[in-house]
């Protein structure tokens, strides 16, 4: 049978003495083999059974990357529960929304997420536990912790050693393992709901896009839920034998990223897995220590990049007629500079799979010409995650590499028809891995799921060649630089609804390290608010004042104002652009159903979409602005 219990206890079989884990608690990282880890996950899988969880049963995860989230993941699922794994990033109320929807019996928390779950015991009905990871997490003396769970299971299985191993036989394929939430708009994101043979088949299908050895070693930088890792790293290394490192933890999450970049060196890792907030900061980092080498090694560093570039072309058909010529100076270049970057990243990576947000083609281009491709896959939860991806082997820039085994992938038009190669369309899936639906939401699952097939909402097509390449959302997600994904509209309807200054408004963020915004603001409503409060029009003065006046009414919804709760503060512009004319129907801004058409909008304002992440633009009365504001209120 096909589920994760199997998929681990077939691995350990194999692989027993073979680290699996490594995490640094003390002075260095400390190894646990396959053996170990699968001990403990008894022990917890048999604690829980004896604290009352039954199959089925929902348990929900918040806690940092490390060795008990795996143990207490794989625990969950030997009981025959379910996961349900939870950003570190989410708030307060967030943890509450998912625990609730999901009908968790029990949290785990770590002492670092522990603030945010005080007191959410008694306002949630089926909660009925929370396990506390570490000794230092909770307040209450009554407190169950994760060591106890662990001794509680080992007692069950020295007097009662069946009752784990009927349970873990209970388990079926089609069984639920996670419920991995999205982001949602307000109060409302999806469950998705993927079982065991979801996983076990993705990972295989990945295993056709990336070779592992059980030699392998990786950092995992991403946190633990995010799909990308979930699978890619836990599952699939754990498949192979290999080993997987979690980031040494600092007191807060800066500290804790900030431990990157020594924890590269003392892994030493073959593999990494990134998004582009990951790349764009390690790029930064080389091209800083390059330039305090001085302008000679700048100059030399900066000539075998173009040399590289050239030599490299798109992957596919590098080293091409007399670019062979080059590789003698390719070769000295990259001893000499390229290869002492390497050494940074430990000296054994050998590449980078990017995922969880596209990789603009220039860093896809830098990475390979110093020696560790960065290779763009594609993937979304719903399909658990992994659809593509480019490979050692088979590789082209730009693109989001070949379809992994065992999937099928159509790019369809409005009418549901399939489009030849090269021609634009939605991209829909079919496979094992494709999700079974979305948690108590029959309405959502409908509309993503039409006879087998996964209707992603991105938009994108396949080259003659085979590679597949994605172009961006059909549906309106916002999608910052790091991977995380969210719903603007919810935001967007509040700016509408609650202020009368404001009477349009659209967000966008596609891979950038900030939200920006377009505003068509209310003339008449402005017009009146400058007569009522004595306002020159026809002074600049008066002009950047409406200007202030509308940015404070975005300002309510950022911290310390009235709306701070409303929304996740990234999420909220950081640059706003007035424009001229409303959306309507006429202008194609609009559809049918009079709803913004957002390729139109950015079609039509893709230069001052630009110039939003200007440092100008950032001020709200910069010049293009007060032009607006000057011409909406009959000044021009």
């Amino acid at each position: 049978m096909r589920n994760l219990i199997n998929f681990f206890e077939d691995s350990t079989n194999r692989f027993g003495n073979n680290i699996f884990m490594w995490e640094k608690t003390g002075k260095k990282y400390e190894g646990s083999s396959y053996n170990q880890i699968r001990e403990k996950v008894h022990q917890f899988g048999a604690g829980l059974i004896s604290h009352g969880i039954n199959k089925g049963d929902r348990i929900g995860l918040v806690a940092e990357g490390r060795n008990a989230w795996l143990i207490s993941e794989l625990g969950i699922l030997y009981a025959g529960a379910a996961n349900v794994p939870m950003s570190i990033r989410l708030t307060r109320e967030e943890i509450q929304f998912r625990l609730e929807h999901s009908g968790s019996k029990m949290l785990i928390v770590s002492h670092l997420q522990a603030h945010k779950v005080e007191g959410l015991i008694d306002s949630i009905d089926s909660l009925e536990k929370i396990i506390y990871l570490d000794k230092n997490g909770a307040s209450d003396k009554e407190a169950l912790y994760f060591e106890d769970i662990l001794l509680q299971g080992k007692n069950v299985l020295a007097k009662e050693p069946e009752k784990l191993k009927d349970r873990m036989n209970s388990v079926h394929e089609d069984d639920m393992a996670n419920i991995c939430y999205t982001s949602g708009t307000t109060a409302e994101p999806k469950g998705i709901i993927l079982s065991h043979l979801n996983y076990v088949a993705n990972v295989n299908q990945a295993y056709s896009l990336a070779e592992i050895t059980p030699e392998f070693k990786t950092l995992i930088m991403l946190p633990w839920d995010h799909a990308f890792a979930h699978t890619n790293a836990l599952y699939g290394f754990m498949g192979k034998g290999a080993s997987i490192a979690a980031i040494e933890l600092g007191s807060t999450a800066l500290e804790t990223l900030k431990n990157i970049p020594k924890n590269i060196k003392e892994i030493k890792p073959d593999f990494l897995m990134s998004v582009p907030a990951f790349a764009k900061n390690f790029r930064k980092n080389i091209e800083k220590g390059i330039r305090e080498k001085g302008p000679m090694v700048e100059k030399m560093f900066n000539h075998a990049l173009k040399l590289a570039y050239t030599y490299n072309r798109d992957g596919l058909n590098k080293a091409g007629g007399l670019n062979k010529l080059k590789l003698p100076l390719i070769k000295f270049y990259d001893k000499i500079i390229f290869k002492k970057i390497r050494d940074g990243f430990g000296g054994n990576l050998k590449y980078f799979i990017g995922g969880g947000a596209l990789l603009d083609i220039e860093l896809q281009k830098f990475f390979y010409a110093i020696g560790i491709p960065m290779l763009q896959g594609y993937g979304l939860t719903e399909a658990a995650p992994t659809v593509s991806a480019n490979s050692i082997k088979r590789h082209k820039l730009g693109s989001s590499g070949y379809l992994a085994a065992n999937l099928e992938l159509k790019i369809i038009n409005d009418k549901d028809e399939e489009l030849p190669p090269m021609e634009k369309g939605e991209i829909v899936l079919k496979g094992e891995n494709v999700m079974t639906g979305y948690w108590r939401n029959e309405k959502a699952t409908k509309e993503a799921l039409k006879d087998d097939w996964l209707y992603t909402g991105d938009m994108g097509y396949m080259s003659k060649d085979g590679f597949l390449y994605v172009l961006g959302r059909f549906k309106s997600l916002l999608i910052s630089d790091d991977g995380e994904k969210y719903s603007p509209e919810g935001i967007e309807e509040a700016f509408t609804d609650q202020s009368k200054y404001i009477e349009s408004c659209t967000l966008f963020n596609d891979q950038k390290p900030y939200t920006i915004a377009l505003v068509y603001p209310n003339p008449e409503a402005l017009k009146r608010w400058a007569k009522e409060n004595n306002h020159d029009m026809d002074s600049e003065e008066g002009q950047k004042t409406v200007a202030q006046l509308i940015k404070s009414e975005i300002d309510k919804y950022k911290k310390g104002n009235i709306f701070e709760d409303m929304f996740p503060q990234r999420w909220l512009p950081a640059a706003i652009a007035f424009i001229p004319e409303p959306y309507t129907a006429e202008n194609q801004m609009l559809n049918s159903t009079m709803k913004m058409v957002r390729n139109k909008i950015s079609e039509n304002y893709k230069e001052l979409l630009e110039h939003l992440y200007t440092p100008e633009a950032k001020a709200i009365s910069n010049s293009k602005n007060i032009a607006v504001l000057r011409s909406l209120l009959g000044k021009d």
